[in-house]
Formats: C-alpha cells, structure tokens, sequence
C-alpha cells in the first residue's frame, strides 16, 4: 500500500510539472511568435512623433440606435492637461475613444493641426498613447514581455524598447516586478502597466480612461507628478469622475453632461471663490 502511495505521487508530481512546463512552453512559443511577426526585420531608423501644436474636436455626435452618447462636441486642444470630468454615462469614453480613432462618429470629424485624422492614418497612431479602462493583457506575460509586445505594435526597435521599458517600469513604480507574471498583478498593479504602455513611444497625444482606478495615495501622486512634466509637450486628457485627480494638475477642465459639453474653463475660471468639488456637484447633483 506504501509503495502504491508513493508512485501515485511521484506519477501526479510528473503530470503536474509537465502542464506547467507545458504553459510556460506555450507562452514563450506565442511570445516568440509575436516579436517574429512585429520585432525581427525592423529598421531602427523609425521617425520621431512630429509636435502637436493643434488638436481639434468638431461638432462630433455619436448615436447607438435612438440613443446619442455625444452631441455636437466641439473642442479645441493644445499641449497641456484636461481633465474630463462627468458622471458614468455622460459619454467619457465614447468621446476617447473616437479621438483614439476606434470608434467612428456619426457627425462631425478629429483634426490635428488643421487635417482630418482619418487621413492620417499611421502617422496619426505613431502620435497617440491611450489607455483604456479595461486593459487586454496576455496573464502568462511578465510585465516586460507585455511591454515588449505593445512596443512591437507601436513600431519600435527591440533595442528602443528595451531602453524605454526600463525607464517606464521604473517611472510607474514596477521595477521590482519586471520579470512577474501579470495574472500575479494587482489591480493598481495593472492599471501602473497600461500607464507604462501608453507612454511607449512618447506620444504626442495621450488619453486617459480612469488611469487612478485602483491605485493607492502614493502612486496617484507619482501619476500626478508624471503626467504634469510630460504636460509640458503633450495634449494629455484624463478621463475621471474623481475631482481630486485633476484639480492640482489641469490647466483646463471640460465638463461633460448628457453627451455635451456642459462647461470648459480654467480651473480657477469654474472655481471662482468655490473647490472643484462644489463645481462638480453643482453641475452634476442629479446625476450622483
């Protein structure tokens, strides 16, 4: 009977390791295969993101059926930061990603210095970072073989990557845990990668869907600091229904209710002898 233990376990043992070495196998086959088709072959001769001086928002419109997510959006953007404040539902989202270029609007069109995005195409691409609010990640990745993947898409070297992705990892508070599993990833760890990996390629155009969902105190701060320096040459818009996230750092605000646009100013402009915070409820008391 002891002997019949023994082989019983040394026989789930083997069966055991063999399915983690077979996972470990299939992730590196679809990692390798990954970087054959977007790495290997590249030129490190890749030009630079021209400088956005001009990014503009003309009466767009969204409508899903009979409902309209936007109406008759109309903004004008230069580098700085904005923070896009509004209740679940106002059309946040919808209005990134129609300037990220994934949805197409129903009215209206996205220019940058004067020309239509939609005939842009690559160039316009190579400028922009944005991170969702549901990020797709590959959980048998580590954070820099994650990395190394978005950099691929977005059309830098592996040398540049690997020089960049220290430098981010390290940015976002994750250079201890480059070589981690994201599957092992906290939330807040998560949402510090998609951070990392919207600031691949340093994107002239950067948007932001709820970046501080789930982080702590400390690493709002980092991500406040952050986004300020690069503020200084970038159009950046951050997405939140937390005031706080934005009122220390954005030079404008824009307000969206309903799918319009329901208030832009300067944070002092709306604020007046008020807090954002009061602002904030006033406009959207209703709703909360």
């Amino acid at each position: 009977m002891g002997k019949v233990l023994i082989w019983f376990v040394i026989i789930i043992s083997t069966v055991v390791l063999y399915c983690l070495m077979k996972v470990k196998a299939e992730s590196d086959e679809l990692y390798e295969e990954l970087m054959k088709k977007h790495f290997y072959g590249r030129s490190d001769d890749i030009p630079a993101s021209d400088k956005t001086e001009h990014l503009k928002v003309k009466d767009i419109s969204k409508n899903y059926n009979r409902y309209s997510a936007l109406r008759g959006v109309n903004l004008e953007l230069e580098p700085g930061l904005y923070g896009l404040l509004g209740p679940n539902g106002a059309g946040k989202s919808t209005l990134l990603k129609i300037i990220a270029g994934i949805l197409r609007p129903t009215a209206g069109s996205i220019l940058l210095d004067n020309e239509p995005v939609s005939k842009l195409g690559e160039h316009y691409r190579a400028m922009l970072g944005y991170m969702p609010q549901d990020l797709g990640i590959y959980p048998e990745f580590t954070a820099k073989r994650y990395l190394l993947y978005i950099a691929a898409l977005k059309g830098l070297t592996e040398a540049q990557a690997k020089a960049e992705i220290d430098k981010l990892l390290e940015a976002v508070g994750l250079s201890s845990n480059a070589e981690q599993k994201l599957k092992g990833f906290s939330g807040g760890m998560l949402r510090r990668v998609g951070i990392a990996q919207t600031l691949l390629c340093n994107p002239q155009i950067l948007l932001l869907d709820e970046p501080t969902a789930g982080l702590d105190p400390q690493e709002r701060v980092r991500l406040r600091n952050l986004l300020s320096a690069l503020a200084q040459h970038s159009i950046i818009i951050l997405s939140t229904h937390i005031v706080s996230d934005v009122e220390l750092i954005a030079e404008k605000i824009i307000l969206l209710r309903e799918g319009q646009i329901a208030a832009f100013d300067t944070v002092a402009g709306l604020v007046g002898k008020s807090t954002l915070e009061d602002v904030y409820l006033t406009y959207f008391q209703k709703e909360a």
